[in-house]
């Protein structure tokens, strides 16, 4: 499944001009507020034709200007889900849920009722009015009623903005089943790279009308010079780890990948399980010698593979370990004083603040958790 956007649009003293391929999966649309990500979203479901370009999902010509092909919005098969869940509030949940398989022929219905329910947890909920639902089920419902449209891809608008975190943690997890369990392409626009970070596979960063950068979410969420000024703190690497071990005396779980090994608080998965760890490099020391008496566990060793220098009193140190790449933050005077330079081996201390539940997730949803 490939996703192609090439358009170019005015929208009143706005232009867009935005072009990137994706291999679908989930692609992250990620940028600041302005920067166009909604207008392409739109685009992609017909809802603006552009005034120049081209979209084109899994070989399906949907706008081409150049030779006059747009596929009207309700012949495009694409669910989409918003900030706000949107729910016929006289409906049940079960009604709800219901009325998205209209939108789709009998024929090329492929969603199941009973699948899609067991995948987002919402079976208890079936009898309820949206009004006796929490915001994070209200949206898990309104997932639902999207995919049980029988959907060939699924626009995602911010779906988590207007929840707090608790709820935000709540309802991830079931982005994840989606990602990894239904194959169905989704294309997320979000301005969080914590969410970006944990769920995407792709990521096309926008700024001011335009595509900045695109690529696999390892890449792009170590360009720190990409991400905006109030999200650069939340910058960092993902790396994905198979769980090894649990400790249940010290409530710890066992992480390991070609970096090394890395304990965190217990996680829900079994042995042997794909998770995803996002990595911030405003948690991760620079040693020249390998620590002893720390309370910090989890050392990586690495040689450094780039410095980059901005103008702040910042620096970035790349820390190539074994083929895997950890990021760290550190200040210039750091740099200065403790003589680091390209090619030294180092040691990558990473703290424990590091390992919440919004920078650890399951990579791989078939585990049952």
């Amino acid at each position: 499944m490939t996703i192609l956007v090439d358009v170019s649009h005015r929208l009143g003293g706005f232009q867009l001009e935005a072009r990137f391929a994706s291999p679908g999966h989930l692609t992250a649309l990620f940028g600041p507020s302005g920067s166009g990500k909604t207008s392409i979203i739109s685009m992609i479901a017909g809802l603006i034709r552009p005034d120049r370009g081209s979209v084109e999902v899994d070989g399906r010509v949907l706008t081409d200007r150049a030779s006059g092909v747009f596929v009207p919005t309700h012949r495009r098969r694409i669910g989409a889900v918003f900030q706000g869940a949107r729910l016929f509030p006289h409906m049940s949940v079960r009604g709800n849920l219901a009325y998205g398989k209209w939108f789709a022929p009998a024929r090329e219905r492929y969603a199941d009722t009973g699948r899609i329910v067991e995948l987002l947890g919402i079976g208890h909920l079936l009898e309820r009015r949206p009004n006796l639902l929490s915001g994070g089920e209200k949206q898990r419902v309104a997932i639902g009623r999207a995919l049980l449209a029988s959907p060939r891809l699924l626009l995602m608008d911010e779906p988590l903005a207007s929840l707090d975190e608790v709820r935000k943690s709540e309802i991830m997890p079931y982005i994840e089943r989606l990602r990894d369990e239904l194959k169905i392409p989704i294309v997320y626009v979000s301005h969080s790279i914590a969410e970006v970070a944990r769920l995407a596979t792709d990521i096309v960063v926008m700024s001011d009308g335009k595509v900045v950068a695109s690529g696999p979410t390892g890449e792009i969420v170590q360009r720190l010079d990409l991400l905006p000024a109030e999200e650069r703190g939340e910058g960092g690497v993902v790396l994905d780890m198979t769980v090894i071990a649990h400790h249940i005396d010290y409530g710890m779980t066992v992480l390991k990948s070609v970096a090394g090994e890395i304990r965190v608080p217990r996680i829900r998965a079994e042995t042997g399980a794909m998770v995803r760890l996002r990595l911030r490099a405003r948690d991760v020391m620079i040693a020249t010698a390998e620590p002893i008496g720390l309370s910090a566990q989890n050392i990586l060793r690495g040689k450094i593979a780039r410095i980059a220098r901005s103008g702040d009193p910042l620096v970035e140190i790349h820390v190539d370990c074994h083929g895997q790449q950890v990021l760290s933050r550190i200040t210039r005077r750091s740099l200065d004083a403790l003589r680091l330079h390209v090619g030294q081996e180092v040691f990558a201390v990473i703290k424990s603040v590091a390992f919440d539940h919004e920078n650890l997730s399951n990579s791989l949803a078939d585990q049952g958790f």
